[in-house]
């Protein structure tokens, strides 16, 4: 080990050569970052895509919202929280675990979330 770390040690490198392969190295891990953004992107693409909004059920399921006495959720893609008119919606995905306890409740059903328990009052 001994010999390998001295070696390592006065081990002179080109520059030119060193400059071009840390670039290339650095070039591919950025290439394969993007890709995974992309690939990440087409996910979500496509499970938006499956969302019919004319389509109205009487269970929770992908593309429905809920609406509860305080909390309103949108089932979809994992977003987050969003401000429309004023109105905060949790915009939560399907496999969350948020979503996955809201899948398949109707009208009355009650659930517990953020340690309240919840009543569904209307699904669109």
């Amino acid at each position: 080990m001994k010999y390998a770390q001295d070696s390592a040690n006065t081990e002179e490198k080109s520059s030119a050569g060193d400059k071009y392969e840390t670039g290339r190295a650095m070039a591919q891990i950025e290439r394969d970052k993007a890709a995974h953004q992309l690939e990440e992107a087409l996910k979500l693409k496509s499970i938006v895509s499956q969302i019919n909004p004319e389509f109205i059920n009487s269970k929770v399921n992908l593309g429905s919202l809920v609406i509860t006495e305080s909390v309103r959720f949108y089932i979809a893609i994992s977003v987050g929280k969003i401000t429309i008119d004023g109105r905060d919606y949790l915009i939560v995905a399907v496999a969350s675990p948020i979503g996955q306890l809201l899948l398949n409740l109707k009208v009355g059903d009650q659930f517990n979330f953020n340690k309240q328990i919840h009543i569904i009052n209307e699904i669109y």
